[in-house]
């Protein structure tokens, strides 16, 4: 008998543990979120930002099909 009761109290600490610990990550990933939710991920670039995409426009159709073709994508 003093072996269940010693095993079910060792459950119910282990229990406790995952409980407390599953309610901090939750917390901590609620926070982290909230402060990354404040951040605009659209404002315009600080410093030396350089404009990645420049689409030429003086290519034609078949040009661009042709790269398409022979690369695949």
């Amino acid at each position: 008998m003093q072996t269940i009761v010693r095993a079910f109290y060792e459950m119910i600490k282990v229990l406790v543990i995952f409980v407390l610990c599953t309610f901090l990550f939750y917390y901590v990933i609620k926070a982290l979120h909230q402060e990354y939710e404040k951040l605009d991920r659209y404002d315009a670039p600080q410093g030396t930002a350089v404009k990645v995409f420049h689409q030429e426009d003086d290519s034609d159709l078949w040009d661009r099909l042709n790269i398409f073709f022979r690369l695949g994508e």
